[in-house]
């Protein structure tokens, strides 16, 4: 069986106006957590969570760990404005289920990268939403 990748968007966070070291909301925590019950529900295990320095992914990925029970690492090159070809070539050799917490645009960038080798968005996230890419092969009823 192959890796599965998860790709999240942090959850709403504050502006920069009304804090700028911009934490989640109370709506992005709690987004946050009905996102990762919901893959609890369904038996989805996560070996590792990458997430960016900045706090908003941290807390989206800390509250991820907390409900799937996973090891949290957090990683530069994750920023908003990263290549996403470094990540697509960290990727090529793990083996593990793994959960990426980042901003846009790197994750939609990073997503494409993958899927047809381009730079242009073909995914629209929105706040705490995911992206979950899975090989042919794996067969799962949400």
């Amino acid at each position: 069986m192959k890796m599965r990748i998860y790709l999240v968007q942090h959850g709403e966070a504050f502006s920069k106006e009304e804090n700028p070291v911009r934490p989640l909301t109370e709506k992005g925590r709690r987004d946050t957590r009905r996102v990762a019950e919901f893959l609890k529900s369904k038996g989805i295990r996560v070996d590792t969570i990458f997430h960016s320095t900045k706090l908003r992914a941290k807390e989206t990925a800390e509250i991820f760990a907390s409900v799937l029970h996973t090891e949290l690492r957090e990683e530069k090159d994750l920023e908003p404005l990263a290549d996403p070809k470094i990540w697509a070539e960290k990727i090529e050799n793990m083996k593990e289920d793994t959960m990426i917490v980042g901003h846009l645009p790197h994750l939609s960038r990073f997503v494409s990268q993958l899927l047809c080798q381009k730079r242009e968005d073909i995914v629209k996230y929105s706040p705490g939403g995911l992206v979950w890419l899975l090989d042919e092969d794996t067969k799962i009823t949400l």
